[in-house]
């Protein structure tokens, strides 16, 4: 009877070391994970700074070499939504506030190109119209009255 009971104690002993260590292996798990959110965010975070900088600084050469280089951004950024939204808002939300901050300072002298205006409205709302329309809207207003027109006939 008391070598079932030491069996019985063992048995209890040996479940309770495993339950425990598998609750410490999710703990450390759920730490690393978020460790690694963290990190992973902060990557992209400071990608994205860097990638608004080189933007902001990109003189291309030629037409074509602009085109494929704005193209080659828009395809990074569609790849990182579809792989990790995480990743992508934490990129788009440091983007924003990079170009942001680049426009409390950008006027005239900067000399940046159409192609980039029109990507900045995407990542920032404060450009101005004139920059990324290639033909500004007119400030006049065009206004037509028609009048009746009367017509005398003979019999």
């Amino acid at each position: 009877m008391k070598s079932l009971k030491y069996v019985a104690l063992l048995v209890a002993f040996v479940f309770s070391s495993i339950i425990c260590a598998q609750e410490a292996e999710t703990s450390n798990e759920l730490k690393a994970t978020s460790e690694t959110k963290v990190d992973k965010t902060s990557y992209y975070e400071k990608r994205a700074l860097e990638d608004a900088k080189y933007e902001q600084q990109f003189k291309a050469d030629n037409e074509e070499e602009e085109l494929a280089f704005w193209e080659d951004q828009k395809t990074y950024e569609a790849e990182l939504k579809a792989r990790d939204r995480k990743a992508y808002r934490a990129y788009m939300r440091r983007k924003r506030k990079a170009y942001a901050e680049h426009y409390g300072h950008c006027d005239h002298h900067c000399h940046h190109s159409g192609h980039y205006y029109h990507h900045a409205t995407f990542y920032y709302y404060g450009y101005n119209r004139y920059h990324y329309e290639r033909y500004p809207r007119s400030s006049t207003t065009r206004v037509s009255i028609g009048t009746p027109k009367v017509r005398l006939g003979l019999f």
